[in-house]
């Protein structure tokens, strides 16, 4: 006899129906299953033997082959499982196969028939949503995150047992209740990290309020100690708070990677990543034999903090170039080719010499050519794709004791969250699915030809700039978004040259790191 169940793969970050066929036939007892299954996949039939026994049902004794439907996409990780076992006990007719069709079922087994949560459950939700399907059947566990997703019946499962009596009309369950999907002040913004806590360093404060304003990337460069991971660690709290839609597909990536937590099954915070420089490429842009997500897409409308840069490998730093240009990177295997977004804010820090501090002398003098070789390790195109460059002081004491109360972070908040409405204004034509996302960083060749117009006055300014730092095309689109962020800031709705000299001074590392004073 043969069984029909539908459930669910993850390609990518998004989930694709699979049908899960059960044909109980003649022959001797044997399991077979296809469909490109990975190696988890095929170790279910020993996991359903035992969960079948184990609930009180019979095992058929018969030749069963289960398909995986369509066999062209791979099959992976645990949660094929639980429809593999109801399909069995509809085919040995144990289980009515009428109401299979109407749910879509994940979920891993145990040996005594309980259910284990599964990875990336938010994505098979929508998958259900999508299929327009009476509901979806999970492990209790994954219930609440799954029940995110809006006009989707969620029903939490604790054993087989509990499956086959729910579908059959034996146990009434009642939908888990969606999960509150709006995100408050006080629920997107950590209240034990704040810019207050920062003293003095107000230049390094304002660059960092130009860079959230218009989610531009940004290097410091500075002696340990200055402050530099303290002010990146606080950027999170001065971005806007996430739209719904933003934290639906921030929490999909998470999902994915199995990092989200029972009591806080979507994401509100703005997500902060700080891989170690010792991360490979892999590791930091997603891979493996079977693609994953890697951090700059667990950044994703967030912050990727790289701190002490040039101690990051080469290659490593150099495949941060497609995300950082198109805000997504694109994985190739022989398996086929995955798209995972990582639209994030880049920010880096480093020292100025390989010892540290550049007025450290307890070493001896450091020569040219060694403080060349640190910092030449961050190569030219990956520096240009950095909008703003800054130097953050060493403080002294009398500083540090004379420093008044800096802003919170809620006042800077407020003045970036205007900078952006103005942004989305300007960008509302864009076609986007997230027009909510668009900031001047993002803006293409054609936006700052249409939308920035410098007088003659700016236009000098900008050559001599150009002539005297060197700096190449990209760069100068740069210095033109930057600038059109401060003027957002300061609600003008043209460039003016204080505008352009602060953008410009954003750009003075380059010589520095290219040994041009």
């Amino acid at each position: 006899m043969l069984a029909k169940v539908t459930a669910a793969t993850i390609v990518g970050i998004e989930a694709l129906s699979v049908e899960v066929e059960v044909d109980v036939g003649l022959g001797l007892s044997h399991v077979v299953v296809v469909g490109l299954p990975d190696a988890a996949v095929k170790e279910s039939r020993d996991r359903v033997k035992s969960a079948i026994t184990n609930s009180g049902f019979f095992h058929p004794e018969r030749r069963i082959t289960v398909n995986l439907a369509p066999a062209t996409i791979k099959k992976e990780g645990p949660l094929f499982d639980l429809p593999i076992a109801l399909g069995m006990l509809a085919a040995s007719e144990q289980l009515s196969s009428q109401c299979l069709r109407d749910f879509l079922i994940v979920g891993e087994l145990a040996l005594d028939g309980s259910l284990r949560p599964v990875r990336g459950i938010l994505p098979l939700a929508e998958a259900a949503k999508s299929q327009k399907a009476r509901g979806i059947l999970v492990p209790q566990e994954n219930a609440k995150e799954a029940s995110v997703i809006s006009k989707t019946k969620v029903y939490g499962i604790r054993t087989l047992q509990d499956a086959v009596n729910f579908l059959e009309g034996k146990l009434s369950l009642a939908p888990t209740q969606p999960q509150s999907q709006a995100i408050s002040d006080s629920d997107d913004l950590e209240l034990d990290i704040d810019f207050s806590d920062v003293k003095g360093q107000e230049a390094a404060k304002r660059a960092l309020e130009i860079a959230a304003a218009g989610g531009h990337n940004i290097l410091m460069l500075g002696d340990p100690g200055s402050g530099k991971s303290m002010l990146a660690k606080r950027i999170p709290t001065i971005l806007p708070p996430l739209t719904h839609e933003e934290s639906i597909e921030t929490t999909k990536i998470h999902s994915i990677c199995g990092l989200i937590k029972t009591d806080a099954p979507l994401i509100k915070q703005r997500p902060f990543r700080s891989p170690h420089h010792t991360i490979s490429d892999i590791g930091l842009i997603g891979g493996s034999v079977n693609p994953s997500p890697g951090e700059v897409s667990l950044a994703h409308h967030g912050v990727l903090f790289m701190d002490e840069l040039p101690e990051f490998k080469r290659s490593t730093l150099e495949v941060l170039r497609q995300p950082l240009e198109d805000g997504q990177v694109t994985i190739s295997r022989a398996s086929g080719t995955l798209t995972f977004p990582s639209r994030f804010m880049f920010v880096a820090a480093m020292n100025p010499t390989p010892t540290g501090s550049k007025h450290d002398t307890s070493l001896g003098r450091i020569s040219h050519q060694v403080v060349q070789k640190y910092l030449s390790k961050i190569s030219g195109p990956l520096l240009d794709r950095i909008d703003i460059h800054l130097e953050v002081p060493s403080l002294k004491l009398n500083q540090l004791l004379d420093a008044k109360p800096s802003e919170p972070s809620r006042v800077i908040r407020q003045r970036v969250i205007q900078a952006r409405e103005r942004q989305l204004k300007r960008l509302a034509s864009k076609k986007s699915h997230q027009k909510s996302s668009w900031c001047n960083a993002q803006m293409s060749s054609k936006d700052i030809k249409k939308w920035i117009h410098l007088d003659r006055e700016c236009q000098e300014l900008l050559k001599f700039a150009m002539k005297d730092l060197q700096l190449s095309a990209r760069a100068y689109d740069r210095i033109l978004k930057v600038s059109l962020t401060i003027a957002d800031l300061e609600a003008c709705d043209s460039i003016s040259p204080d505008h352009l000299s602060e953008a410009i001074q954003y750009r003075t590392l380059d010589r520095q790191l290219w040994g041009q004073e």
